[in-house]
Parts: structure tokens; sequence; C-alpha cells
């Protein structure tokens, strides 16, 4: 197996990674990236084989469990008890519960709700040159979900500094001041969400986090740890990764002067989500010896699944750098897939087919007033900025 290095935190590599994926792919479906250590699955065919495969999964084997540091406690209790962190048996009772209240009818039915969000915001843009990343692109997604769980507008701000704060957990950059930023942010939610689930218990209402609290399989329920798990996963998932897409989105749209329309909004958006995704690394813990792509896996060894490398893997996208919202090929891995497929993933949709065409047709002469640059937030891929002029 051959071995690369690139930092993830380089200046190049974030602005654009993608030629150290090419690197990578080269070298064959599986690559040590020596940076993390990890062994990466960069091919279409190696991340789609790696997200199913029931011999990998998301839990740590739990004899690699080491202790959690005492000033991470609150971070990691909201952690322990989330879906996106466990396997069966507990992960396919969380699931299901979860997807008893957040069905497609309840996010289709949003539909209305965020035409109107997305026209106020516009409306309240400045004159001039404008930020659509606060403006716009950030209030969207957190804003739905806070309505959804029944939770004021005016709390969106506190919501998504909460959420920023978590997510930062998971980025290259991590440092001590990070984690302790984390773990204030995981107790004051946790805390937060522990008095709102009470009210609605005592009071219920025509919310999902009613439809949570109610949700019931074989006579199980979500516990109290489980709910504030599964409504802080709702918010930094959804709202991190809508937040890049719709970013990345605008970017993509104005420098290749790709019109986008109610019409074609679905082709459009699923062209972007391949062609710039908003997490480019998924991780997977082998539970067992498995043999794949000419390398044996041993039980605990962890793989780095590569979402933004498969995206543009040449063997399976014809000109995969080239932005084409016509072209025919396999579905993308940007909402991940097997068990694990995001749960938020219509949502997510919805909010991208709705908003983004709405945007265009209310400011036809939308142009980029400086030049986009990411953040250096890998494993997310990400706007720092997006200013634009009317």
């Amino acid at each position: 197996m051959q071995s690369l290095s690139h930092a993830p935190t380089d200046p190049a590599f974030v602005q654009d990674p993608y030629p150290f994926y090419d690197r990578l792919r080269a070298a064959g479906d599986l690559a040590l990236w020596r940076d993390y250590g990890l062994i990466c699955a960069t091919s279409h065919r190696a991340v789609h084989a790696l997200l199913r495969d029931r011999r990998f999964g998301r839990e740590i084997p739990a004899e690699l469990v080491m202790p959690v540091p005492e000033h991470l406690r609150p971070f990691y209790r909201i952690e322990d008890n989330s879906m996106l962190e466990l396997e069966a048996p507990r992960h396919p009772r969380l699931r299901g519960l979860v997807l008893r209240a957040f069905t497609t009818r309840r996010i289709r039915d949003l539909g209305p709700d965020i035409a109107a969000l997305t026209h106020r915001l516009i409306d309240d843009f400045p004159e001039g040159e404008v930020d659509l990343l606060p403006a716009f692109c950030q209030p969207i997604p957190v804003i739905v979900i806070a309505r959804l769980l029944g939770v004021p507008d005016s709390m969106a701000p506190q919501l998504l500094d909460w959420s920023n704060a978590m997510v930062a957990m998971y980025q290259a950059r991590r440092t001590a001041e990070i984690e302790h930023a984390a773990a204030r942010a995981a107790a004051d939610f946790a805390l937060f969400l522990e008095g709102y689930i009470d009210r609605r218990r005592a009071t219920p209402r025509n919310d999902l986090l009613t439809d949570l609290i109610a949700a019931e399989e074989a006579g199980e329920r979500l516990t109290t740890d489980e709910l504030i798990a599964t409504c802080v996963l709702l918010l930094n998932a959804g709202h991190e990764a809508t937040v890049h897409t719709m970013g990345n989105s605008i970017k993509t749209l104005l420098e290749t002067g790709t019109a986008i329309t109610a019409a074609n909004a679905a082709p459009v958006v699923e062209e972007i989500l391949r062609h710039d995704p908003p997490l480019h690394m998924f991780t997977r813990y082998a539970y067992e010896d498995a043999a794949l792509f000419g390398h044996r896996f041993r039980r605990g060894d962890k793989v780095a699944l590569l979402l933004g490398a498969a995206g543009r893997d040449p063997h399976v996208y014809a000109e995969p750098q080239r932005f084409d919202p016509a072209r025919a090929a396999p579905a993308h891995h940007a909402f991940g897939g097997g068990p694990h497929f995001c749960v938020g993933a219509p949502l997510a949709r919805l909010e991208l087919c709705v908003a983004l065409p709405i945007l265009f047709a209310r400011l036809p002469g939308l142009r980029l007033s400086q030049p986009p640059r990411y953040g250096d937030v890998y494993h997310f891929h990400g706007l720092e900025k997006l200013m634009v002029r009317r």
C-alpha cells in the first residue's frame, strides 16, 4: 500500500483538497494518509463498499475505548448517546424511533415555511455588499430545525453558537481551547434541552420534539439522554452540512454561470453535492478481520472514507472536475450510505431546492464581490465568507 502525506490544515489543501485526493486515488482503492496515520478509501467503489459492509462500523470496539478526560465529560455525555456514533443493537433502535417522528410528510410540509423564510432573509439584505453566510446560508437550516423542535426563532443564534462550538471538535485544527469550548457548549445545550423536554412532556405540542418523546417501538421510548443527543445531532449535523452546501452551491453557480430554477433544482443540487460536498471524511472501525481491496484489516483498525475523493473518481464520473448537472452517473456519497445514511438528507435537499432558486430569481444580477475562500475546518469543507453584490 502506498503512503502519502499532506497536512489537512495546509492553506493550499484547505482551498483545494482535490489534487491530493487524485494522488491518493492513483495509488489504489486504499492508501495510507500519513498525517492522520489512517488507511483511506479513495475510490467510489471502495467508499461504497465500506459504507455498507457490516464488518465495519462507527462505534469504537470495546477494547479500544479510552477513559474520557474530565474536562470533556459534558461533550461525551451527548456523544455516547448519539446514534451517529453507535451500532446495533442501539443504533437501529434509536434510528427507528427517530424516523417514526421525522417523517417524509413532516419534512415535505416545511416547503412553504422555508420559502417564506428565504424571502424574508432576502428582504433584509443590506444594499451593496453582503456576506451570504451569516445573512442567508446559516439562518435557514438553524431556524428550520428550531421550528421543527418547537424552539422560538429568537433562540436560533444561541443554538448556532452551541452547534459551532461542538462541531469544532471534529476539525483537524482541534486544540485544548476548542475542547473546553465544546464541553461548555454541550453542558449548556443539554441543560436547555432537558428543561424543554420536561415542558413538552407536561404540555405536548405539534412539533418534532413532542413526537420524539411519544415515539415508541416494541414498548421502548427514547430516554432523556437519548432525546438530548438526538436533538443535538439533528441541529449540529443538519446545520453544519447544509450551511456548507448552501455556500458551496452559490459559489459554484456564480463561478460557472449555471442557472437554477425550481424545475432543475434537484439535479443541480445533486451535482453540487458530488462536485464539492460539505463533509470529506467519515471513519469506520473494523469489527473483525476482513480482506478488502488487497488489504487485510484487523479488528480495531480504523479506516477513513474520503467522500470528497469518491465524488471525483474518474472511473465513475467523466471529467469529474467539471460541474455538469446534466451528467448521468451513479449516486454520490455526500450523505453517506448503508445503516448510517443521513436521516436529515431529505430536509437538506428540500432546503437547498427551495432556497437556491428563490435567491437567484429574486437577485438575477447576483455576483461575487470578493474571491470566496474556504475555511480551515477539515474534515468539513465550506467557505469562511461569501461576499456578493446584487
